[in-house]
């Protein structure tokens, strides 16, 4: 299990949550007021961290929603190709394949460090702007 449960309450701007079973960064939260026969509301807008997808939804602030485990470690290149990067990971020395766009990879170099994200069972090059 990869994830945990919070209350909508809970959550807050900057932080993540999966929104249809993707890891969101959530930026922006609007309460509504409770109603006359109902509990207070909670619109909350989020971006996909792997898509980059603009999401939102609606929830009563006590639902529980699932909050990602978001994994931040750090690998070396080992290989270029198409559109496709060779890892190891630094810790655990693992090998893999990380799927990058055309603009992340005039970036990116064999032999170099890098930072990744694993969340929910999909990995991504975390690139500094």
């Amino acid at each position: 299990m990869s994830w945990q449960e919070a209350e909508v309450r809970e959550l807050k701007v900057g932080r993540y949550m999966l929104l249809d079973d993707a890891p969101c960064k959530i930026m922006e939260i609007t309460m509504s007021k409770p109603g006359k026969h109902g509990e207070a509301k909670a619109r909350i807008v989020a971006i996909g961290v792997f898509d980059n997808a603009k999401r939102s939804a609606v929830f009563p602030v006590k639902h529980k929603v699932k909050v990602p485990i978001i994994e931040k470690k750090n690998a070396q290149v080992l290989s270029i190709s198409n559109n496709e990067v060779q890892l190891m990971d630094s810790e655990t020395f693992e090998t893999f394949l990380v799927q990058v766009t055309e603009e992340e990879l005039g970036k990116i170099q064999a032999g170099t460090e890098v930072s990744y994200w694993e969340a929910m069972g999909v990995r991504k090059i975390m690139l500094q702007n």
